[in-house]
């Protein structure tokens, strides 16, 4: 294995090189002993989501080999950052660059749903470019806190980013694969201007304006954005997006 790509609490992410074939790996290697039981629980579901999926706006798991020690899944390779890196370097997207974008995670989530899947964990931090073009495609990864539902099953653990979560889910409701939707329309807010429709530094107050649905379109930064392209809500949160 060779540089490393990523490092977190538990687990860092090597490049490798198939030595048969010459293919480029990103091998996700976990230890074990730093797993505590919430980690662990996240860790096998996001193995098992990520072994029933095959779509090419969700980042591929290849294979996993499992030791004593470590756990390592073998997974595509995405060399071009985050989405939360190229709206800093952007700091906005045009209309036509947001759309393109938002279709592709709308893919994405069409596909998990489609499978009872509901991620939970929805933000520009998990959404990965395949390459540092302009035109890369754009892959959803991360599922440690994604779910898979029965026909029958809602959910109520309140979980997720701050920012990004349902109002369902701030108040402690029952709730389905719509959560995800939700955070689509905040992401889709920020493409457009750069920053969230939602923040403060107190969560009981950032809590309360999402519970409201407290979000302006400020000038200048909407100044330019075409009424279509608007985040639009409906009942009790985003899920639809107009211009997607």
């Amino acid at each position: 294995m060779g540089k490393i790509l990523g490092q977190g609490s538990f687990a860092t992410v090597k490049l490798a090189t198939n030595k048969k074939d010459g293919t480029k790996w990103a091998i996700k290697v976990i230890q074990k002993k730093n797993l505590g039981p919430e980690d662990d629980t996240a860790l096998k579901s996001e193995v098992d989501v990520l072994q029933s999926v095959k779509h090419d706006n969700i980042v591929f798991l290849n294979e996993i080999f499992d030791t004593k020690q470590n756990l390592y899944m073998v997974m595509e390779v995405c060399a071009g950052g985050e989405l939360f890196d190229r709206i800093t370097e952007k700091d906005h997207y045009s209309e036509q660059e947001a759309r393109f974008a938002l279709r592709q995670i709308a893919s994405a989530l069409e596909y998990c749903h489609e499978r009872n899947i509901v991620h939970r964990d929805l933000k520009p931090e998990n959404l990965l470019y395949g390459d540092d073009t302009e035109e890369a495609t754009l892959k959803l990864a991360d599922f440690g806190l994604a779910k898979l539902l029965d026909s029958e099953t809602m959910l109520h653990a309140q979980c997720g980013t701050p920012g990004y979560v349902a109002p369902e889910i701030v108040n402690n409701d029952l709730y389905g694969v719509k959560v995800d939707m939700w955070s689509l329309g905040v992401i889709a807010y920020i493409l457009f201007c750069g920053f969230p429709p939602f923040y403060d530094d107190n969560n009981q107050a950032l809590f309360r304006s999402i519970k409201k649905g407290q979000y302006e379109y400020p000038s200048p930064f909407w100044d330019d954005v075409s009424d279509t392209a608007k985040v639009s809500r409906e009942g009790s949160g985003w899920y639809w997006i107009e211009m997607a």
